[in-house]
């Protein structure tokens, strides 16, 4: 028996074994339904014609790199000219190289003893600054040289670039001046470049260099010297125009030098510094960057939507900073659309390829975010309310309100500041004022300040009021009544008969009972104040008002006794409609 019942229990703990075991296996081979977000189901639709690549991360750093620029700058106002470096550059090999670049060259290109110094000073101080210079020309000077050609100025003009904004195109001066060219407001007004909230054309390269080749031949024309030219391009012809009075009509760089400008005195000597560093690098031990992108690699399309970076950069698998690099002239990271004048984005030529073969699939997601924004709601809450002999209409609007929001974020190992700005959505330059940084070096833990702008919905409530005449009896009540119902039907109401009683009456509050009824039913209940006359008494002011008692006056009026004055205001409330008033 005993044997029965194990076996029976072994038997019971084996099937159990074996119908567990199925609906796990079956579990385990189930697949997740994973929900396609609709930027993914756009996404999975599109035609890829090649291999997608992107530029490296840490080459579009270099090519918007800060530091370069202000350290361009800070040379031009801090390097003296006049003062000796010490550098293992012999004056005489320096002396015959300046001599073959001379004879090759529209610009006066004469040993000084302040070149001289400027040389060996950039020598010394920035070889490093120069090889990564050397690698973002190789992005721009192809470019260059083609507008130079063009307007037949010197290529040569291509290192003017340098010095002016290290090729950084949103570089922007101490006094305003911005882009590749460094231009300012007016003058890049002058020659086309157009500046508004979204755009500025400064910052477009292509742009920007023909409008800087334009400039540089009507210099040319006014001055015949290209070394006047750099001269005026820096501090404008005007101060190169007395310089060249006060020196006694002197018209070389060199000898009206003293007469410029303190930093126009070093732009010169910058300018042909640079130039001799990059025609002579293989000999001071310089070895430029490879650039693993020109500019020719890249092109244009034009939009036909309005479209943010952070889109594009979802759709087309492209980071946002470089987006930033190739597209410098939006300044919010947003290209506009209008009808008057078309837009362009740059891209890398495979994701313009990616972008032309899936054009609607692209513009379909850009409507479809479109629809999710926020619109102004305009249904109108109309309350009726009747405030002394006014009649007010209420209606309820929603509007926009900007709210800030501000939040610390630590930084962590490895982090920069363009990886953070891309991060939070926000931009290098707000980072730094936010948190009043200077230069682009941040350390671990360092907490930084990160500043949003939220657009909330709040209602507002505001009032329309009419002023309303006196009214005497039932059916002017009956007027108002109407006359309010259709102000909150938004319908033209009928004129109220004016009031007749002077002196006596003066209406001050009525409430408006539910229209919601049959006319024969509202009972409209009236206040008034009842100024006391000459001869008057209670009995005589209620038998005056039909429905309306002594002891409804004392109690209204808070009375005692039955003593009143010529003069006294009483509260008088009387009913329309077949209702009663009670206390």
């Amino acid at each position: 028996m005993n044997k029965k019942r194990t076996l029976s229990f072994v038997f019971i703990l084996l099937s159990f074994a074996g119908f567990s075991q199925g609906p796990a296996e079956a579990t385990t081979q189930l697949k997740p339904d994973i929900k396609k977000s609709y930027l993914d189901s756009i996404k999975s639709t599109f035609v890829h014609n090649s291999e997608l690549r992107c530029v490296d991360s840490l080459w579009m750093k270099e090519l918007a790199n800060q530091g370069l620029f202000e350290g361009m700058q800070e040379d031009l106002l801090t390097v003296n000219p006049d003062e000796e470096v010490p550098y293992a550059l012999s004056t005489e090999l320096l002396k015959e190289r300046l001599a073959k670049m001379d004879a090759k060259s529209p610009f006066n290109i004469e040993y000084t003893k302040s070149l001289e110094n400027v040389i060996k000073s950039y020598l010394k101080n920035r070889p490093r600054a120069y090889e990564r210079l050397m690698a973002i020309s190789e992005y721009y000077f192809p470019m260059f040289e083609e507008h130079l050609a063009k307007y037949n100025v010197p290529i040569e003009i291509k290192y003017l670039a340098i010095v002016e904004s290290a090729l950084n195109p949103r570089a922007r001066s101490r006094v305003g001046a911005g882009g590749l060219w460094q231009f300012m407001y007016g003058t890049g007004k002058q020659y086309g470049l157009e500046v508004n909230s979204y755009v500025d054309e400064r910052n477009d390269p292509l742009k920007a260099t023909e409008a800087a080749c334009q400039y540089l031949s009507s210099l040319y024309n006014i001055f015949g010297d290209w070394d006047l030219v750099l001269a005026s391009y820096n501090s404008g012809p005007g101060n190169v125009t007395k310089a060249i009075r006060r020196s006694g009509e002197y018209r070389n760089y060199w000898n009206i030098r003293k007469h410029l400008p303190l930093e126009t005195q070093g732009y010169v000597p910058a300018f042909l510094a640079t130039m001799y560093i990059y025609e002579y690098q293989k000999e001071h031990g310089i070895k430029p960057r490879k650039a693993p992108l020109t500019y020719f690699e890249t092109d244009t399309i034009m939009v036909k939507r309005q479209m943010s970076f952070r889109q594009i950069a979802q759709l087309l698998d492209v980071p946002v900073q470089q987006l930033q690099f190739l597209n410098p002239i939006y300044k919010l990271d947003v290209i506009p659309y209008t009808a008057e004048k078309p837009h362009y984005l740059r891209l890398p030529k495979d994701k313009i390829a990616l972008f032309t073969s899936n054009e609607k699939a692209i513009y379909a997601y850009i409507d479809y975010q479109e629809s999710k924004r926020e619109r102004p709601n305009f249904n109108l809450n109309p309350i009726v309310e009747r405030r002394d002999s006014t009649a007010v209409a209420y209606q309820t609007t929603y509007k926009k309100k900007k709210s800030v929001s501000t939040k610390i974020y630590k930084v962590k190992r490895g982090d920069s500041l363009g990886e953070i700005a891309e991060k939070h959505d926000v931009s290098v330059a707000e980072l730094k004022k936010w948190n009043k940084v200077k230069g682009n070096n941040i350390v671990p833990g360092q907490k930084l300040k990160i500043v949003k702008d939220v657009m909330i919905t709040v209602p507002v409530k505001e009032a329309i009021a009419i002023k309303e005449p006196k009214v005497k009896d039932t059916k002017d009540a009956k007027d108002t009544v109407a006359a309010a119902t259709a102000l909150a039907d938004n319908t033209k109401p009928a004129a109220d008969p004016a009031a007749t009683e002077e002196n006596a009456l003066v209406d001050t509050k009525a409430t408006v009972a539910s229209h919601a009824r049959k006319p024969k039913d509202i009972n409209f209940e009236e206040e008034r104040m009842y100024i006391v006359q000459k001869g008057d008494s209670l009995f005589s002011i209620a038998k005056k008002h039909p429905g309306v008692t002594v002891e409804n006056l004392k109690t209204w009026n808070q009375i005692q006794g039955e003593s009143i004055q010529p003069g006294m205001k009483l509260k008088v409330v009387t009913t329309s409609g077949g209702g009663t008033t009670t206390n």
